[in-house]
């Protein structure tokens, strides 16, 4: 299998999309073939040698955009076999930090860059018109219950809130006097999360105003949303959140929670997401790199440039959704200017 992340079908399903994907790569690459593309991937006019290409590239971040950077890792290194692209997660918080000390080359981010992050990158000579953010996917921040749940079935943002501020509900009756008076299991990002930090902005915990509430911190926190996954899957009073593609991937084993932004329940699906109906949970995701990078180094230009040509056909099948093809031209567009 191509990804411990995938299983079954959807394995399948990337098998087939990531093996058009490394042909039209190869062929454009400057071998034998033209090279005309293939699937539903650019072709790269861009004369880019991919078989040329030798270093390392050092990727770490969010764990939500680990299985996107990952993929595009895996298929990279078929058509740039001398380059080693090694992707880690950290949290988006926890790669900022390594990408500011010019430890990594890529951050994977599931929030865009803050202040504080831009000026700890200036302290170390990468100023913030050096620094390049580059959308890869769309995501549906998705609550997740036990399939057991039979009561949880939509929540506002609102019990959201109550659910997850610090000192908040402690049972399900605390949030409905009609659901369960059973103690709730919290489960949830750790701090370093990006998803945390997007779940607080969205839901107003621990925001700027001195009013919001802090998020609490008690229940399970993790930075791996495995953990959060397989925690929720064996416990009925279970409540938890993490990134859209997991959910996915473990199907029935989990049930996603309808949310009511204030206009009626919504449930976490491409389309909605999309459309702009899944608020206030849907997000951007991101990979961020520098200029003086792909300015100076021909294998972080050359994986960059595979990520973007290659990210809406790897983040739909592993789960997320892809741009839309004016988003999608403007990331190739940021790209376009360090291409030889």
């Amino acid at each position: 299998m191509l990804h411990t992340f995938l299983k079954g079908k959807r394995a399948y399903l990337l098998a087939a999309a990531v093996s058009l994907t490394a042909l039209a790569a190869v062929a454009c690459g400057g071998d034998d073939d033209d090279g005309n593309g293939g699937g539903s991937t650019t072709p790269d006019t861009t004369g880019i040698d991919y078989g040329s290409l030798s270093g390392e590239v050092r990727v770490d971040g969010s764990s939500t955009v680990f299985p996107i950077s990952q993929a595009v890792a895996e298929e990279f290194s078929r058509v740039a076999k001398n380059v080693r692209a090694n992707v880690a997660l950290s949290g988006t918080g926890g790669g900022f930090e390594k990408f500011c000390r010019g430890e990594i080359q890529v951050s994977d981010a599931s929030r865009p860059i803050k202040d504080s992050e831009e000026e700890a990158c200036a302290k170390n000579n990468i100023p913030a018109d050096d620094i390049v953010e580059i959308q890869v996917a769309i995501d549906a921040l998705t609550v997740v219950v036990n399939p057991q749940n039979t009561w949880a079935r939509c929540m506002t943002t609102e019990q959201l809130q109550l659910a997850f501020k610090n000192g908040g509900a402690s049972k399900w009756s605390d949030l409905d006097p009609s659901w369960p008076n059973e103690t709730i299991k919290f489960y949830h990002p750790g701090a370093d999360s990006g998803t945390f930090d997007y779940f607080k902005e969205a839901i107003k915990l621990g925001g700027e105003q001195a009013k919001q509430p802090a998020h609490r911190s008690d229940g399970v926190a993790s930075e791996d949303d495995n953990v959060l996954v397989q925690g929720i899957e064996g416990d009925k009073n279970a409540l938890g959140y993490f990134g859209f593609a997991y959910y996915e991937e473990a199907g029935n084993k989990l049930t996603a929670v309808q949310i009511d932004g204030g206009n009626g329940c919504v449930e976490p699906t491409f389309d909605n997401a999309l459309a702009g109906k899944y608020v206030p949970l849907s997000r951007p995701l991101f990979i961020y790199t520098t200029r003086t990078l792909l300015d100076g180094r021909d294998d972080v230009l050359g994986f960059v440039k595979f990520y973007v040509d290659n990210m809406n056909a790897l983040a739909e099948e592993v789960g997320y959704i892809s741009l839309p093809d004016d988003l999608l031209k403007a990331q190739k567009d940021k790209v376009q200017p360090f291409l030889p």
